[in-house]
């Protein structure tokens, strides 16, 4: 069992999902970045106002003291407060001189840190280069990163004496939390909204596809022969479903006008196609009867001996025509007014050999494999159709061997079948198709409507009619009713 079909409705629902998991992932993948971003605006800072800070602690011990300030005496001025000033902002506090070298370290034993106690030239020129005198290097140790800034230390005088440097761990633990949390909650709305989105994907499919899938239930059942409905048009609906319901509704009025046109067409077609036929039936026999009469005319003779027989003669040639003619009109009306059919309970069996009474031929046999076979069929047409076929059968006889005729009636579960097979001539290959169309004939007499009308009865009754054939060896015809 197929689980997705490629339809519009599953189309649309799971085009739905994909793009509420998109917007999902593309909203989570901003708010990390986002906090991320924050993050690094927060340690940038953070970093900066506690350079600030303690560059005032800094200025402030430089005004109040008594030694000289130089980059020489900055272990004297910063011996204890430099101690102070890293535990007041929680952070350790490296002084170095011009040159890179350091002088002075809140950290007792820094040479074991790890951390350089010279600057590096690369450093020194970057901070000499910066605009604000003021550079800050990134990296990582341990796993652990570092924003490490070096700015100067001017004196009373503005004039540089010294590189701070303060190096700055960043600390992303609560950021990382918090970002957790937010992902949490973020997950629980997002499992919510596509809960939201799949209810909401499936109603909102039904409904957009509800106008086409019942246009596309009413195009399965549209028969030309019938007047088919029309769709009602939602004035709430999109103007696309409105506008396909009023191209449907347009070609169904083009449809029926068209069936309308079709049907007088073809049956003024197959009345003159009939008409023609029967025109040139009849003539077929006048013309013997023109020569007749007009043979009479020349050769009579009131004192002839034999006056009596050739009159007879006359008139019987006569007759045969006449009857000739009246075949061809009872075959055309017979075919064109079909009686009105009785849906009555018939013994198939018994049928079929009430209508076999008819013929007098030693050369047709009867086998049946039940006594009483029982199915909906109008008793008269049942005859009609067994003699239509046994007719068919005798005038399929071959020149050459006797004609066997086999009559059959067997059945199952649900069918019944009735087969009329014969030793003839059979039917040439490629006419098969044309066997049952009114007006074909492979004889060289007749209308060509028997097997047609066969056809017709059986067909208005629910069964069908089959016909196996092999030119120069005989032909079957099996009529399959259903089971009352």
């Amino acid at each position: 069992m197929r689980l997705y079909t490629n339809s519009l409705r599953n189309r649309i629902f799971f085009s739905m999902m994909v793009l509420t998991i998109i917007a999902s992932v593309l909203i989570a993948g901003m708010s990390i970045y986002q906090f991320q971003e924050q993050a690094k605006d927060y340690h940038e800072k953070r970093l900066l106002r506690k350079e600030q800070a303690i560059k005032e602690n800094i200025s402030y011990v430089i005004e109040k003291t008594d030694f000289e300030v130089t980059t020489d005496n900055l272990k004297n001025i910063f011996k204890e407060e430099i101690y102070g000033l890293s535990a007041i902002h929680q952070m350790p506090i490296y002084i170095y001189d011009l040159q890179g070298r350091l002088r002075k370290s809140s950290k007792a034993q820094f040479r074991n840190d790890s951390l350089k106690s010279q600057i590096s030239r690369r450093i020194l020129e970057q901070l000499r280069d910066s605009e604000d005198g003021r550079f800050v290097q990134k990296f990582e140790i341990n796993a652990q990163s570092y924003r490490s800034s070096y700015s100067y230390l001017t004196d009373n005088q503005f004039k540089n004496i010294a590189i701070l440097h303060l190096p700055y761990i960043e600390n992303d633990d609560f950021m990382n939390y918090e970002l957790e949390e937010f992902l949490k909650r973020l997950g629980l709305v997002y499992a919510l909204m596509f809960f939201i989105s799949i209810v909401l994907g499936y109603f909102l499919a039904r409904y957009i596809t509800r106008s086409i899938r019942s246009i596309s239930d009413n195009l399965k059942h549209i028969d030309i022969s019938k007047r088919n409905r029309k769709l009602e048009i939602d004035h709430k609906g999109t103007e696309e479903i409105n506008t396909l319901v009023e191209s449907y509704n347009k070609m169904v009025d083009e449809l029926e006008e068209s069936a309308i046109k079709l049907a007088t067409s073809e049956r003024e077609q197959a009345w003159r196609e009939m008409a023609k036929q029967v025109a040139h039936e009849i003539k077929n026999p006048l013309t013997p009867m023109r020569l007749t009469v007009q043979s009479f005319q020349r050769r009579f003779d009131p004192a002839d001996a034999n006056f009596k027989e050739k009159l007879d003669e006359y008139s019987n040639s006569l007759i045969e025509q006449i009857d000739v003619m009246s075949n061809i009109a009872s075959a055309f009306s017979t075919y064109a007014t079909m009686p009105a059919q009785k849906n009555e309970e018939t013994d198939v069996c018994m049928v079929t050999q009430l209508a076999l009474d008819i013929f007098n031929e030693a050369n047709i046999y009867y086998t049946e494999d039940a006594d009483s076979l029982m199915a909906v069929f109008d008793r008269t047409q049942l005859i009609r159709v067994v003699t239509n076929l046994v007719k068919n059968a005798i005038q399929a006889s071959h020149p050459d061997r006797e004609n066997k005729i086999v009559v059959s009636v067997r059945h199952d579960d649900k069918k019944i079948y009735l087969t009329v097979s014969d030793k003839g001539t059979g039917i040439l290959e490629g006419v098969e198709k044309k066997i049952f169309e009114p007006k074909f004939t492979t004889k060289n007499s007749g209308m060509g409507l028997g097997l047609a009308m066969v056809k017709q009865i059986v067909e208005n009754f629910g069964g069908t009619i089959q016909m196996k054939t092999f030119y120069g060896e005989g032909t079957s015809f099996t009529v399959i009713l259903p089971r009352s």
